[in-house]
This record gives C-alpha cells, structure tokens and sequence, in this order.
C-alpha cells in the first residue's frame, strides 16, 4: 500500500520536546528544523514526527486536541526486561514527564508503565513474558 509510514505529533515546544526525548535517551531522524523533529522507535524504527502547533495544524486542517483530560493516542513499545521498564520510569520522571501507571504487572504476563510526554501524549513500554500469556483453549 505504502513505501513507509510515521506518525505525525503535535508538541508545544519542538526545542522544549527534543530535550525531554534526549534524556530517554531517544534515538532521533536526521530531519529536524526549529519547530519539527523526530525519532525512531524500536528495532523497526518506526517514526515519530514532532511539528510546532502552527504546522500540525496546518497539516491537518484541525486544531490541536486538548490532552489535559483526555487521549487521542497510545503509542506502546514493548522492553527487553522489567529492568529497562524501571529505567525508563525513571528517566521520564527526571525528564519532567508523568508517570500515570505502574511500572507494576498487568494481566499476569506483562510488566509496564504508561507516561505522559510534556505535551500530554501517552506512551506506554512493556516487557511481555510470552510464556505466561493466557493460551485459548
């Protein structure tokens, strides 16, 4: 259907959101500009384009959600271990982001937490044990 796909964010901030992604320790595109940047996520390498408000908006042609008491995405990426999920709870919080739940185990078989960038996007990192994912029967 497509040669790539991205997704497209809107940040406040770019300058502001770049530094909060640095230290996570984020893996960036080599596109950026004043008011866009981006970074890639996981060994896939998917794309997270950050623009300005003014360019979303005009990409879209809608105005920007307001996120403080809602979500308009979960973007998930799954960890190698409980460790890296603890590593990360941690990075956020020094980072200025919100941690909204865990790290604690969810289902029985995945150890994760959820976090809110400093424009109130939701992320969430999980490590699935796939050998204790409940089998259909």
């Amino acid at each position: 259907m497509t040669n790539s796909a991205w997704i497209n964010l809107p940040v406040k901030d770019a300058q502001r959101s770049k530094a909060f992604f640095e230290k996570l320790g984020a893996d960036f595109v080599d596109q950026e500009g004043p008011e866009m940047f981006g970074i890639y996520l996981g060994k896939n390498k998917v794309q997270v384009m950050m623009f300005g408000h003014a360019q979303f908006e005009q990409f879209t042609q809608s105005t920007v959600a307001d996120l403080s008491n809602n979500a308009e995405i979960l973007i998930s990426m799954e960890a190698q271990s409980k460790q890296e999920v603890e590593d990360l709870a941690e990075k956020v919080k020094a980072a200025g982001g919100t941690i909204y739940g865990g790290p604690e185990t969810w289902n029985g078989w995945m150890y994760g937490m959820g976090f809110r960038d400093l424009d109130g996007h939701r992320w969430n990192i999980a490590y699935l044990d796939w050998d204790k994912m409940p089998k259909e029967k």
